[in-house]
């Protein structure tokens, strides 16, 4: 399946031709083949369930409270085998535990900052990272300019580490893609994260990682969701297609969140914010899957609950006739409904950021939602025909997701609340 990995939690998209990324110099050896990446002629997929989320509160220490899964079962061997979202959870928690064990001083792990040979080429990884998100993430990229210079490089080197990663799969020399490419590509992650670069573009996460509590597990994930790309066409039900969204789209939030920061004023818990951020790239993965069903299926790839599909008539037949009919139309409404609810689940996070950090979110929420939009005015046409946002509608997108980006979180005194922006 096509899906980008722009960065979701903090992109807004190029709808158009936000997948072109195949220039980097990276390198992927494939047995004694060497694969060099060149522009790619494909349009990718841009890679945060109603009731998805656990919504842990570790307000009081040693007591969890957990919503009820839906989805745990016990398998033909007599275990628990726990849902899709229990196990992101488990992940949405431990990487929340990093960034409260930095500011309470209870972090004691020393990291060893990579020193290049030549120190200038630190900045020059840096400045190509930005130069990357300039030509393919412009509206992003623009809202980076509102961040500190470090918070602003270090996203750069997530965005650009992400994109080198979605080209695997899925550009010009996918093909040639293997697992064991895939595998070397992850060996290389752990160089990386030693402080071992084997590039200047690997140099610049290199030294992001030590600056930030960003942990290594949601980048192996995506690499994971590359694998399950390799394999899998189809997905018997929103379990499954979940945790294929978290793969490719949710693990970007809880790269990023790190470098982002939580305002200081904030009395959101970190898990609560963790999980907005997963919820916004799950809203916009699901968001694409609708919009390029009719891609997709040209490629024999269909990213629909098949269990969702059967109880409302349809099947994969249906699906590569292109039809759109009564049957479809219904199914679509539920599915854009679903969408909707994440998006509404990653609200709630944004206003919790810090304040530099907001506008780029409000606006990749705003812009992403508006391809739903744009979906059913196409009356739900997304075989023949592509959803996305006009020109027209982008440009007032912009000042709104500014001005809501003025708006921090709300805090509580003497019982009442107000809300705080950034000239406070």
């Amino acid at each position: 399946m096509n899906m980008s990995v722009a960065l979701q939690w903090v992109n807004s998209p190029n709808t158009e031709a936000s997948s072109c990324f195949g220039f980097l110099d990276h390198q992927i050896r494939d047995g004694n083949r060497l694969i060099e990446s060149s522009r790619p002629s494909s349009t990718r997929k841009q890679k945060w369930k109603s009731n998805s989320f656990n919504n842990s509160k570790l307000r009081h220490p040693g007591r969890r409270s957990f919503s009820v899964i839906r989805n745990v079962v016990v398998s033909p061997t007599g275990e628990m085998a726990i849902s899709s979202e229990q196990l992101v959870n488990n992940v949405v928690l431990k990487q929340a535990s990093l960034i409260k064990r930095k500011f309470s001083g209870d972090d004691v792990e020393v990291k060893i900052k990579p020193l290049p040979s030549n120190l200038n080429l630190l900045s020059e990884a840096y400045d190509r990272c930005g130069e990357v998100c300039a030509e393919y993430a412009k509206t992003f990229y623009l809202g980076t300019l509102l961040m500190t210079p470090e918070r602003r490089k270090a996203i750069w080197a997530i965005y650009v580490w992400c994109r080198r990663t979605d080209e695997l799969v899925d550009g010009p020399n996918a093909s040639h893609i293997t697992p064991q490419a895939l595998d070397r590509w992850e060996a290389r992650l752990d160089d990386l994260f030693q402080c071992r670069p084997f590039d200047m573009l690997d140099a610049a996460l290199s030294d992001t990682v030590t600056n930030y509590p960003v942990d290594i597990q949601p980048f192996k994930d995506m690499i994971e969701g590359m694998r399950m790309d390799l394999k899998k066409s189809r997905y018997m039900d929103f379990d499954e297609l979940y945790l294929y969204c978290y793969y490719v789209a949710g693990t970007v939030g809880l790269m990023s969140v790190p470098i982002m920061g939580i305002a200081p004023e904030s009395q959101a818990s970190t898990e609560s914010v963790y999980n907005a951020a997963l919820a916004l790239g799950i809203a916009n993965q699901l968001t694409n899957i609708l919009r390029d069903v009719g891609e997709d299926a040209r490629r024999g790839r269909i990213y629909l609950p098949q269990d969702e599909l059967a109880h409302a008539g349809l099947s994969d037949e249906d699906i590569f006739a292109g039809k759109v009919t009564d049957k479809w139309r219904n199914f679509m409404k539920k599915q854009i409904e679903r969408a909707r609810v994440f998006f509404n689940k990653a609200e709630a996070g944004v206003i919790e950021l810090s304040a530099a950090s907001r506008w780029p979110v409000w606006a990749s929420l705003f812009l992403y939602r508006q391809i739903l939009d744009a979906i059913e005015a196409n009356d739900y046409d997304n075989f023949t025909k592509r959803a996305y946002v006009s020109k027209a509608k982008k440009i007032p997108a912009l000042p709104m997701a500014y001005a809501k980006s003025l708006i921090g979180p709300t805090i509580k005194s003497s019982g009442v609340s107000k809300k705080l922006n950034i000239f406070n």
